[in-house]
């Protein structure tokens, strides 16, 4: 549950734009009549989503996909912060924290959720409200959430006692954001921007209004947008078109329409007449610079061309303000993004530096590159790249089709859900002149808020346009034929083995090849190379990260430039990383390009560049990351607790250093360090190899080897044993000034690998204690009944080779709740250690936690994740079989008697970070003098 982070990188905004460069493919490739029933109609069928209206007014969109074992059912209320009045700021995210608190005939709906095995959330943004489930394709799990979202819709409590309750919750959420000063100076700037039109309110709303909102008020909001004729329910994945309607009938057509008329809202914010500034003055550790002008809705056919623009100026290393920032050493990053509205909403530019960099050279570089885009128009190249890189990542993000019924939810708030279609047809006829125009347009200084206020004698003014008509873009709009989906998969472990061919030799690459008809012929891959031993990799933590980090920075052969182009023409998605004793690749392609990605691969493995400006940007990228994070509570309190329960020498590769000696290894750190460690530990002797969904075995096995199977590392590889460390539990209070929120971690090491005979038992008390959906007993009992906590949850780490595990509990509060926070935590487990869990509580969580490991197979790159690690582990999924088999037959008392054994509450080590100073005066100030100087009881 949360409100859409403001900060989001522009590649964000790719992934929640319909991808609809590629065609939608439904489960059939002829269109089949359905029957109607009573009352519903058939609006347009645009390639392979098929809308409907039901007599209420609930508009209804079907995508039938069988590439997947997996339903989603997303509802999407036309209700934000957008319509929110005087005094309500917040209400529509406070609403809906509330509407998961229970309704008539679903009382605990977290429980049910849990039960099921979905994935569930809810989001609030500008224009809308969306709920979705994502669960196993049964008619039981779809009759259920279909029954849900009917029911909650008009019937969800809105009680006192839960909005007591989630209000802490809530400010928890609020004060998250606080903790951050890139969005605390991002909410300021879009105030300043927006003087009257409610984009200027932050979603998760005013402190004030979230403290002070009459329940009647929530009750009254509820009941006014909570209504069929304000909503649309998608329905993707793997479902029967007719029969789902049938049901979608069944349970919404009940829901009379609702009499009352929503007006429009109807503010427009006047154009600006002159740049405005803010500053914003806070502890943090980096500078950080920003612009935002105002632009058309998204709706407008000029959005595309905003889109190019903004990739044109931020793109990753070939755009505009990176070359001026990052390439000058300005700036450590450089960022920008617009976001989907129905109204004229804006485009934000920003850039973050070290503390000791100029900040005047940083904005003067800023918003010089921007004014200079009207005069130096974009080439053909930037364009074109820019439009690749776009349509890449929609085409990329739409054969997800579990995204795909949320990503409708944004076209769906801005109109209609066909202008997702309209976007795309749209950016692939983007030119030069265009992006030229509209940044001559827009991108004007008059129109633009950053830091500071300039009065001018002659203005310049922007009159953004107003939203077109939505109903004459989309009439009679066909889209393109529909292409064929990807097979039915029956993601149980022995299927997967029995689709599996392995391939596993010594002393070479192993290989685990899983070919399978999929969406849009996607392929996921995932390579591990392993490297060095505890004593050969001494003192080397730093240089391993780097050396890492610096193979997709170009080749011997290849800029890293020409890289990127290459990898978007490929439609790849390519993403290496590692450090320690090991480097990691991710894959995903399509079937045809899988060979030339892998060839690429192989270059950026075997033959990086080790360029010298390269290897600068990265140490400054690193150094800006450890000054951000070192006030942050989370990082204070995960270093503090990893540095507690992992004692390892310093000189250990595992070694868990403290933000000083992080910038102290940073800038020792020579790119001769690089060059060495590549040509010592890097190779292919004991690297796996796991590739799933369609391709050909052969092919992909000849390159591999050719590209790989003769690389080898000049130092042998031992696997790093884990030793089990007995720590003595020593709590730890570390201060994290002016900080909204606070951050708890606690946790015991446990002698624990994972074939070990209690293991199951605990992976199972450890779901019923913190996992789940908000329905575990430390969600229920810190979050949902106090309201102490905005995410509180517990883990279970066991080692699948060494007898070394861990249970690890966290928090998010504030400080002023300490006290109450650990008295709860402590509590919960003495009554597990003490009176343990019920059968029905097992019962429950049996189901679903089994259902959410199918789920997790039928994800293709986590599967390619698995079978890659099982070649090294020397595992099948028979091992995943076995071990589910000993779930199902799990009893409370095994549990009980595991969870007593091996989980002592008074051996947790419990870390706390946060504003504790500031929280103990403000307690105190809250305190009557009377009671303070004269000790008198009340």
């Amino acid at each position: 549950m949360n409100t859409l982070t403001k900060r989001a990188q522009r590649s964000i905004l790719a992934a929640t734009v319909l991808a609809g460069s590629l065609t939608i493919a439904s489960a059939q490739t002829k269109t089949t009549a359905v029957a109607l029933p009573e009352g519903v109609t058939k609006g347009a069928s645009v390639e392979g989503i098929t809308e409907y209206n039901l007599k209420n007014g609930l508009k209804v969109l079907l995508f039938p996909d069988a590439s997947k074992p997996t339903v989603t059912v997303n509802i999407t209320y036309l209700v934000g912060s957008r319509h929110e009045g005087l005094g309500e700021t917040g209400m529509a995210h406070l609403l809906e924290h509330m509407v998961f608190k229970g309704s008539t005939k679903h009382t605990n709906i977290p429980e049910e959720l849990t039960s099921h095995g979905a994935r569930p959330n809810g989001t609030t943004w500008l224009d809308r409200t969306n709920y979705f489930e994502t669960f196993a394709a049964t008619d039981e799990n779809l009759k259920w959430a279909l029954d849900l979202e009917a029911d909650r819709m008009v019937h969800s409590f809105i009680k006192k006692s839960d909005l007591e309750t989630e209000f802490s919750v809530v400010r928890n959420e609020f004060e998250m954001r606080e903790n951050s000063p890139q969005n605390v100076l991002n909410e300021r700037v879009v105030s300043s921007a927006f003087l009257w039109h409610n984009y200027g309110k932050s979603t998760i709303g005013n402190r004030s209004d979230l403290e002070k909102v009459p329940i009647e008020n929530l009750q009254a909001f509820y009941k006014k947008y909570y209504q069929p004729d304000n909503a649309v329910l998608v329905v993707a994945g793997k479902i029967d078109e007719a029969k789902t309607l049938q049901l979608v009938n069944e349970y919404f057509s009940p829901i009379p329409k609702p009499t009352r008329i929503l007006q429009p809202t109807y503010s427009v914010e006047p154009t600006q007449d002159g740049e405005r500034e803010v500053t914003l003055r806070r502890v943090g550790d980096t500078k950080v610079v920003s612009a935002l002008y105002h632009i058309m809705p998204s709706s407008h056919p000029d959005y595309p061309t905003m889109d190019v623009l903004t990739e044109v100026l931020t793109d990753e290393p070939s755009g505009r303000l990176y070359k001026a920032l990052i390439e000058t050493k300005k700036a450590s990053q450089e960022y920008g993004y617009s976001f989907m509205t129905k109204d004229p909403g804006y485009v934000y530019f920003a850039a973050e530096l070290l503390k000791e960099k100029s900040l005047d050279d940083a904005r003067k570089s800023l918003l010089g590159t921007l004014d200079s885009v009207s005069i130096k128009a974009p080439t053909k190249d930037e364009v074109d790249r820019a439009r690749a890189k776009l349509l890449k990542d929609l085409e990329v993000s739409f054969k997800d089709v579990e995204r795909l019924g949320r990503t409708l939810s944004e076209y769906i708030a801005t109109g209609d859900w066909r202008l997702g279609f309209l976007y795309r047809d749209a950016l692939e006829k983007v030119t030069p002149a265009d992006v030229q125009r509209v940044a001559s347009f827009y991108l004007k200084p008059s129109n633009r808020t950053v830091g500071e206020f300039i009065p001018e004698p002659k203005p310049e003014r922007v009159d953004v346009p107003d939203a077109p008509d939505v109903d004459a873009l989309v009439k009679n709009y066909k889209g393109r034929a529909a292409i064929a989906s990807g097979e039915a998969f029956d993601p149980s472990p022995a299927n997967i083995d029995g689709r599996t061919r392995r391939i596993e030799q010594p002393n070479t690459i192993e290989l685990a090849l899983l070919p399978k008809s999929t969406r849009g012929n996607e392929v996921n891959a995932r390579l591990t190379f392993r490297y060095g031993d505890q004593k050969s990799l001494m003192n080397k933590s730093a240089v391993s990260v780097f050396t890492a980090s610096i193979l997709d920075k170009g080749t011997t052969t290849r800029t890293r430039q020409q890289i990127k182009d290459e990898l978007d023409k490929l439609k790849a998605q390519v993403n290496v990383f590692g450090g320690g004793n090991q480097v990691n690749v991710i894959v995903k392609t399509t079937k045809e390009n899988l060979p030339a990605v892998m060839r690429i691969v192989g270059d950026m493995l075997k033959h990086p560049a080790f360029d010298a400006n390269e290897f600068e940007k990265l140490k400054q990228e690193q150094l800006a990351q450890i000054e951000a994070q070192r006030s942050e509570p989370q990082s204070l309190a995960f270093t503090a607790f990893q540095r507690q329960m992992n004692p390892y020498p310093k000189e250990d590769i595992r070694y868990v250093s403290t933000p000083d000696e992080d910038i102290a290894d940073v800038k020792a750190l020579k790119l001769d360090d690089l060059k060495q460690f590549h040509k010592d530990f890097y190779g292919a002797q004991n690297a796996t190899v796991a590739v799933v969904g369609d391709f050909d075995e052969a092919p992909i096995r000849k390159v591999v080897m050719d590209e790989l199977g003769t690389w080898k590392a000049k130092k042998p590889f031992s696997r790093l044993v884990t030793p089990f460390n007995d720590i003595k539990p020593a709590p730890q209070t570390i201060e994290a000034p002016d900080k909204a929120n606070a951050f708890l971690v606690a946790g015991v090491n446990i002698p624990l690998r994972d074939d070990d005979p209690d293991y199951p038992a605990l992976v199972m008390g450890n779901y019923i204690l913190g996992g789940g959906f908000l329905n575990s007993r430390l969600a229920v009992r810190i979050r949902q009944k106090e309201g102490i906590s905005y995410g509180v949850g517990s883990q279970l780490q066991a080692n699948p080779l060494d007898k070394s595990g861990m249970f690890m509990t966290y928090a998010i509060y504030n400080p002023e709740n300490a006290e109450r926070l650990t008295k709860a935590f402590r509590e919960e487990l003495d009554k597990v250690v003490k009176d343990g869990f019920t059968a029905e509580e097992l019962a429950s969580a049996k189901s679903g936690y089994l259902q959410s490991r199918m789920v997790g197979r039928a994800q293709d790159p986590g599967l390619a994740g698995t079978l890659n690690n099982y070649l090294y582990l020397n595992r099948t999924m028979a091992w995943d079989a076995d071990f589910e088999k000993k779930i199902a037959a799990l009893t409370a008392d095994q549990i009980n008697a595991a969870m007593k054994k091996h989980i002592d509450p008074a051996k947790i080590s419990i870390i706390q970070a946060g504003d504790f100073a500031k929280a103990a005066k403000k307690l105190s100030d809250k305190q009557p003098a009377s009671s303070v100087s004269s000790g008198q009881k009340n």
